[in-house]
């Protein structure tokens, strides 16, 4: 074999080799993302605001809250899209070259109309689950009744004492 030869030969080793490099990587690292993903769907329940909530209760009480609000949003998915639609439709109509203002205040309005119905589904359901516990646990689920998850993790970190338990702080 000539030098010629044997360098084009190592270079095609070389390229093969860090060609097969970067493909273990690659596989390792789409390896770890899927087994990220796969236990975070494998995990119950978001975390969150109202994991927050939910953390300083017993695992029983938790679980049993956690059912019932999960079923209260599933009764009340149907609402919420119907919501989402009618405001799609809403903008569509709004969006074409002669406005038809009547069509989209009624769309607006059947938007408004099912997330009402959506949002009273899920506080009678809340207030139906606060009904069942016990005075201190009803306390500390309180913030779930607040519109927005700001609030609710606010309302969370105040009502934590320096334990980080939930309940009052100790007096100084």
């Amino acid at each position: 074999m000539s030098a010629k030869t044997l360098k084009i030969a190592l270079a095609v080793s070389v390229a093969v080799n860090l060609f097969a490099v970067a493909g273990g990587v690659a596989y390792v690292v789409s390896h770890d993302r899927i087994e990220r993903k796969i236990e975070d769907q494998k995990r119950g329940g978001r975390d969150g605001p109202l994991g927050e909530v939910l953390a300083g209760l017993a695992p029983e009480t938790r679980e049993k809250v956690r059912t019932a609000l999960r079923e209260a949003a599933l009764a009340s998915r149907p609402d919420f899209e119907a919501a989402r639609a009618a405001r799609r439709e809403a903008i569509a109509v709004a969006g074409q070259s002669s406005l038809d203002a009547a069509r989209v205040r009624t769309l607006l309005d059947q938007s408004r109309a099912a997330e009402l119905r959506g949002r009273a589904r899920l506080e009678d359901s809340a207030v139906a689950v606060l009904g069942t516990l016990s005075p201190q646990d009803r306390k500390a689920l309180t913030p779930i009744l607040q519109r927005k998850g700001d609030a609710r993790r606010a309302v969370v970190r105040h009502d934590r004492n320096e334990d980080g338990r939930r309940g009052e702080s100790p007096p100084r």
